[in-house]
């Protein structure tokens, strides 16, 4: 039975049982300063009121631009107060997305977080109809007219009641950016959000006691699902990151015990300890590579040695706390969602004695849908169906998810909603995944990502890009060979890596372009990429790769604001250099064809 009916069950329950607690910590002057729920109460209680002065309540939609920060919470728990579906945006978004999410989800008001945002969406309130008020963060916005300031409406005396919706009522609209056409609002309930709430309390051992650093979009369903309303559930706290490049700075600062991540930061944290322990006389090497061997077995349930015990105590306490130092020193569990992590990288941080736990889910299953906890995990799977949801296997191997996480539909999108709705309620996930024999789930490829090769093979790039990723010269990849007779890589360089290795390696070209050209260059990454392919199958294998400087962002379109590739955006830009890789081959081929006829 559900712990929690809806996000106002919530609510209510954390600033009750923890009024003293602190819940969010923001960096200011240098300093972390901590908001107690009773403090965040009193501000959600404001806010909700001063909506309902404008004539905002049940059934309404109202949006947000901005990243994550107090008055985010603030606005998404005043909303579901009145009744009205909160719907987030990212500050990174182009405007004509923002543009277009209004006007689908029929906005009534949009909080934003800047006054430059302001003063686009100004614009707005003659494209889309529905738009009454724009609710500036930012005290240099000029409030006049229909645009408001959040203070003047926070300070509103704290007189109007929360509603108790009905579970089924609407709670919000995530819009999934997609790596093609316009974003599609997944429509989730009270019911959505709740149930996987109180699945996260039967499985892990979290409490007010803990502490998250978070990064995670909460305009993204795991950050806020997991993070935001999962820790307010516990009365734990969250310290809000300054920013991506903050990370490991903020870690030691505010001591986490938990950290949710996507494997992309993972994956950054793991390549930093490498190049850290790589630089380590040969002896610690040696430690290092003992220890992990010996972690190794006591996660396959094997005795150890006590020669081995000692070493891996000692490595423990001369290398691996002083990582974990880097990271707060507390952290105990690590949450990984959002895309498959290398198993190489999940175990590495297991070794460093934090507790990876991975899981499997989408927007449009609230999100979680299955994850590995204690008692029941095995690094490589994404775990097992969380209580009250099942998992199925089709005839073509597509995962579909049955449960009360299931959204309630797409928005305005009937012909999707028909495609991925299952005759007896479940959800086709557009992933490709297989179940053990223990009831664990693994993910193999993306459906829509699958592509086959000249030779009739199938390929699924995603985990072959991962692998990739996992050289400290590689920031990103994106394989490719659709309808080609074998697989090329659009390699991005970490440029600043390259060149501190040119220097020791005699080269020293100051031009991005030229340094990457370099045969030298190019002879490194062939042996990267090759060590690190080196559990590729025989056509998996990547033939030959392009090296480009600039990295997939969301600022260039390259990355969803969920750091996915927009593989059709990549290739509208880098076609002409994949398409030269196999000129190369075929004129290679030519040549080798000629000098045999020769040669004969």
């Amino acid at each position: 039975m559900s712990k929690f009916h809806t996000l106002v069950d919530i609510y209510h329950d954390a600033v009750k049982t923890f009024p003293d607690s602190p819940v969010f910590g923001t960096k200011k002057h240098g300093e972390w300063q901590w908001m107690t729920y009773l403090e965040w109460g009193r501000k959600t209680d404001g806010f909700r009121a001063g909506l309902a002065g404008l004539g905002l309540g049940k059934g309404d939609r109202v949006a947000i631009i901005a990243n994550n920060r107090v008055e985010w919470a603030v606005a998404a728990y005043a909303c579901f107060g009145l009744g009205i579906a909160f719907v987030p945006m990212y500050e990174a978004q182009l405007a004509k997305d923002w543009e277009f999410i209004l006007a689908d989800c029929e906005a009534k008001a949009v909080i934003v977080a800047t006054d430059a945002i302001a003063e686009k969406c100004r614009a707005f309130f003659d494209s889309v109809p529905s738009l009454k008020y724009i609710v500036s963060l930012d005290p240099q916005t000029k409030a006049e007219g229909g645009v408001k300031s959040y203070e003047a409406l926070a300070a509103t005396e704290p007189t109007v009641p929360t509603i108790h919706p009905d579970p089924k009522d609407i709670a919000g609209y995530i819009y999934t950016s997609g790596t093609t056409g316009n974003p599609k609002g997944v429509i989730l309930s009270h019911h959505n959000f709740a149930s996987n709430v109180s699945a996260i309390h039967d499985v892990f051992p979290m409490s007010s006691m803990d502490r998250s650093l978070s990064f995670l979009p909460w305009a993204h369903s795991f950050g806020q699902t997991c993070e935001l309303h999962g820790l307010i559930s516990m009365g734990a706290s969250l310290a809000i990151c300054e920013s991506v490049d903050k990370i490991l700075d903020n870690l030691a600062e505010t001591k986490p015990t938990l950290l949710f991540s996507v494997p992309r930061i993972f994956n950054k944290l793991y390549a930093a300890v490498q190049k850290q322990i790589s630089s380590k006389p040969g002896f610690i090497q040696s430690m290092v590579r003992s220890a992990l061997a010996t972690r190794a077995k006591q996660r396959a349930g094997e005795e150890i040695s006590l020669p081995e015990g000692l070493v891996l105590a000692l490595t423990d306490k001369v290398v691996f706390s002083k990582v974990r130092a880097r990271f707060g020193g507390q952290l105990k569990y690590a949450f990984s969602g959002g895309a498959a992590i290398s198993k190489e990288v999940a175990e590495f941080i297991d070794s460093l004695g934090i507790t990876v736990y991975e899981g499997y889910g989408l927007t449009e299953t609230s999100p979680i849908s299955t994850a590995n906890w204690p008692n029941n995990r095995k690094i490589g799977s994404v775990g097992k169906p969380i209580p009250g949801v099942t998992v199925k296997i089709g005839d073509d191997g597509e995962i579909v998810v049955y449960g009360p996480n299931v959204m309630v539909g797409y928005h305005n999108r009937k012909e999707e909603n028909d495609a991925v709705f299952t005759a007896d309620g479940g959800f086709r996930t557009g992933d490709m995944g297989k179940v053990d024999e223990d009831g664990f789930l693994f993910i193999t490829g993306r459906i829509k990502e699958q592509y086959k090769l000249e030779n009739g093979k199938y390929v699924v790039p995603t985990p072959l890009e991962e692998q990739l990723k996992l050289s400290p010269f590689v920031l990103n990849a994106m394989v490719y060979g659709d309808n080609r007779p074998h697989n090329v890589a659009l390699v991005v360089a970490n440029v600043d890596a390259v060149r501190a290795w040119g220097a020791e390696n005699g080269v020293s070209e100051s031009d991005d372009d030229k340094l990457l050209a370099h045969a030298k260059v190019r002879a490194l990454f062939k042996k990267e990429l090759e060590q690190h392919g080196g559990k590729f199958k025989g056509f998996e294998e990547v033939r030959d790769f392009a090296l480009i400087a600039e990295d997939f962002t969301t600022d260039n379109g390259m990355l969803t604001p969920s750091l996915k590739v927009k593989r059709r955006k990549v290739l509208e830009k880098y076609q002409p250099a994949i398409d030269a890789l196999y000129a190369k081959k075929k004129e290679r081929s030519a040549e080798g064809a000629k000098a045999a006829a020769a040669a004969s």
